[in-house]
């Protein structure tokens, strides 16, 4: 939102600044030829738009991703924002787009500011959020004005400097790919090198420094990677949107897994998708930028990976939380099923709706359509009158292992937590739906494979968990009758 004005402002005072350039030439062929043009690689400038965009991307993916975890992500927005003065520098050095010169000045910059935040956090009582803010604005007004000055030189309009701000893909050249190749295999190196020690102070830097790692040497030696990866993508992208592919892939990688090594390769990943699309679609198009497409990319793999991510994603949670509680429905009613079988000593071979009815405390549509779905899940099986239902051997199984889980917690609770028998039920209500096999078993062995619950009801043993189902034949196969242990 903060660049959405920054975007309009300099907007309405120098247009030209915020019109990026697409990659190749505006042309009247159809999305098939314009697609096979681009795939061909004949233009120079799609080729090297492209591995540059995939450089880019591998870069501030990798580095990236020690941000994120090291949740220094305002300082890579600082960092991409202090890099503008010596941009501007690096240019007035020679007058000419030096990529050698601009990047030592937008490096120096970059460090500086880097400097400056450490200084202002050492030496006064403002926090890290406080000085990142203040470099990034102040360093931010320098190297607006300092193109602005250059603007109004007899060569600066020819600079192209603007495309620092926000982003020239198509301007790329055989040297800025060189040199961003240069970083980027820099940058792969070093971390394979001293990937655990940076594995290590980005999640402890308190134990690392006390087990005499360098924390303080690798930190900057990771600050100057980051540097230089900021100072090759400022052509790519530009100033206000670097921020953005050095967090973006990374935060959509942070979210898929919980491992750096994995999180590094999907960031990676992402970056080099993202960068790919954005110059492919750049190149589709006639009027769009390459550079906010790429940002565009990045945010569309973050929000399928916020969305959809297998363990943190917001859908895959609701849908687990939901297929969870239908699950602990199901099993509450073969539950009921269970206790007015029990509660009959188990003579009949079903369970009217109005006896579940009356147990779940619930109306007979209610209870119908919770039979329903235990038949669909084959837990269960309906009276062609439809008005009782019958368990079938997995649901026989099922309803046993609840009640096994409920009585046995109880048990326990009473015994080896001294809690009144009856104050445990809402406890076991809640843990006999997700207590596994093996903890069972321990809680069978602890409890020296107890028959009864503190109530003095049966607990549901091995053996009747194998009878499957057939329960109607007298009091051998009456649960806590036929326990094997």
């Amino acid at each position: 939102m903060r660049y959405g004005f920054l975007f309009i402002f300099l907007g309405l005072l120098v247009p030209e600044w915020v019109w990026a350039e697409r990659i190749g030439d505006i042309s009247e062929t159809s999305a098939f030829e314009q697609a096979r043009r681009f795939f061909s690689f004949q233009d120079p400038a799609v080729r090297y738009a492209l591995v540059g965009s995939i450089l880019l991307g591998i870069s501030c993916g990798l580095l990236g991703s020690f941000l994120v975890v090291r949740k220094m992500a305002l300082f890579g927005d600082t960092l991409s924002h202090a890099v503008l003065p010596g941009v501007a520098l690096g240019f007035l050095w020679n007058m000419s787009k030096d990529p050698v010169a601009i990047f030592v000045g937008a490096t120096l910059a970059g460090l500086l500011g880097g400097a400056m935040v450490t200084l202002i956090k050492q030496t006064t009582r403002l926090k890290e959020d406080t000085a990142l803010g203040l470099v990034l604005a102040s360093f931010f007004a320098i190297g607006i004005c300092l193109l602005t000055r250059i603007q109004n030189i007899s060569t600066g309009s020819k600079g192209g400097l603007d495309a620092y701000l926000f982003g020239q893909a198509a301007s790329l050249g055989r040297d800025d790919v060189i040199l961003m190749a240069i970083i980027t295999v820099l940058a792969v190196l070093l971390i394979a090198i001293f990937y655990k020690e940076l594995l290590l102070t980005s999640f402890d830097a308190a134990f690392a420094r006390a087990a005499g790692f360098p924390v303080t040497m690798i930190h900057y030696v990771l600050m100057l990677l980051l540097a230089f990866s900021v100072v090759i993508a400022l052509q790519a992208v530009g100033v206000v949107l670097v921020s953005a592919m050095l967090i973006t892939p990374a935060a959509a990688a942070y979210l898929l897994t919980d491992r750096m090594h994995v999180m590094l390769l999907l960031a990676s990943v992402f970056g080099v998708t993202a960068g790919a699309a954005g110059a492919f679609f750049s190149f589709m198009s006639t009027n769009l930028p390459t550079g906010p497409l790429m940002v565009m990319g990045a945010s569309l793999v973050f929000v399928l990976a916020f969305l959809f991510g297998p363990r943190h994603g917001v859908v895959s949670r609701w849908w687990r939380r939901q297929s969870r509680s239908a699950q602990i429905q199901r099993e509450n009613t073969l539950k009921a099923i269970y206790h007015v079988l029990e509660g009959r000593s188990f003579e009949g071979e079903g369970v009217s709706l109005r006896e579940l009815a009356e147990k779940r405390r619930e109306t007979i549509d209610e209870v119908r359509g919770q039979s329903r779905e235990l038949k669909t899940h084959q837990m269960a099986t309906l009276h062609e009158d439809g008005d009782s239902v019958h368990l079938t051997p997995e649901g026989w199984q099922r309803a046993c292992e609840i009640v096994r889980n409920h009585r046995l917690w109880e048990l326990y609770l009473t015994n080896e937590a001294s809690i009144a028998p009856d104050h445990v039920h809402d406890d076991a209500e809640v843990i006999e739906h997700v207590l596994g096999e093996e903890t069972v078993r321990q809680l069978e062995r602890t409890l020296n494979h107890a028959t009864k619950d503190p109530h003095g009801r049966p607990i549901p043993g091995l053996m009747d968990l194998k009878l499957g189902g057939q329960i109607m034949g007298g009091p051998a196969t009456v649960p806590g009758y036929g326990r094997t242990t």
